[in-house]
């Protein structure tokens, strides 16, 4: 019961790590690029060294201890490129102009800004977007694609932590890395469609709510049927998330913020640091 303790709260730190997107949105007049860059390019260099390196060779190594060399093997790679499939059907059902992979900045909270001098033109601005459906739908439904993508990620944390408490902090951290500028996805639009700070952080906190809320119906599915070959297959699935995730989602808006060298040095410093409380905690 202590690791599903642990394994919950670690969700959901990751999970509310979105609500820490928009608050970055809301209180700085000036988002950090560079900085924004290295930290996505980090977490996906954790991500691909630990499901590479650790959570794919456990999950072989579960495999062809239950089913054999040949047959083991096979279905951890089967399942790896599954986790892929998965999450990649995922990403093609959700509008581009919703998908929470389209970046916002924080400068598009502030566009208009005081200094413009431009203030009865900021208030016929502000609200037309209170009235403009579009941007409270994209908002909504940018808030509702993150919703579908964190269930998986919730799983992957979740599963990992229970199994393996020293592997889920660094995913943990990892995931909620990439869920900030998600956070600020959803609270770009919500906020200009409302203009409710509120509201924007409310639906922010909601969409990451549902990474702890997956993890745990998720568990409460698969906890009657949990064996080693489930774990197994689980632990392909996941790695195979969690790659696509990072060369689909981490690395292009690491690059898109900053640029391409400081995506790269990132990534190699994420997968350092793993390696290295691999070696140390594991």
């Amino acid at each position: 019961m202590d690791n599903v303790l642990f394994a919950f709260i670690l969700t959901l730190f990751a999970g509310l790590s979105t609500g820490i997107g928009s608050l970055i949105a809301f209180f700085s007049k000036k988002s950090s690029p560079k900085f924004l860059s290295i930290m996505l390019g980090f977490s996906a260099g954790v991500m691909i060294y630990v499901s590479m390196i650790e959570i794919f060779a456990n999950a072989q190594t579960a495999l062809i201890a239950e089913m054999g060399s040949k047959t083991g093997a096979l279905i951890t790679v089967i399942s790896f490129f599954s986790g892929m499939l998965l999450i990649g059907i995922i990403d093609k059902l959700i509008p581009k102009s919703e998908n929470p992979h389209e970046l916002h900045s924080v400068e598009e909270m502030h566009e208009d800004n005081p200094e413009k001098g431009h203030h009865a033109e900021q208030i016929r601005q502000r609200e037309e977007a209170k009235k403009n459906h579009k941007l409270l739908r994209m908002g909504l439904f940018t808030a509702l694609a993150i919703t579908i993508h964190n269930f998986p990620e919730g799983i992957a944390t979740f599963i990992a932590t229970l199994k393996e408490p020293e592997i889920g902090v660094p995913i943990a951290i990892a995931i909620a890395i990439h869920n900030i500028p998600e956070g600020i996805a959803v609270s770009v639009p919500i906020y200009y469609a409302t203009g409710s700070r509120k509201k924007a952080l409310l639906y922010s906190f909601l969409s990451g709510i549902s990474e702890p809320v997956g993890a745990l119906i998720g568990y409460l599915i698969l906890m009657p049927f949990l064996n080693d070959i489930l774990l197994g297959i689980i632990f392909a699935l996941v790695a195979g998330v969690m790659v696509f995730i990072s060369l689909d989602e981490l690395l292009p808006a690491s690059r898109e913020y900053g640029e391409h060298h400081l995506s790269i040095y990132g990534l190699v410093s994420g997968m350092m640091v793993m390696a290295v409380s691999l070696l140390l905690f594991v």
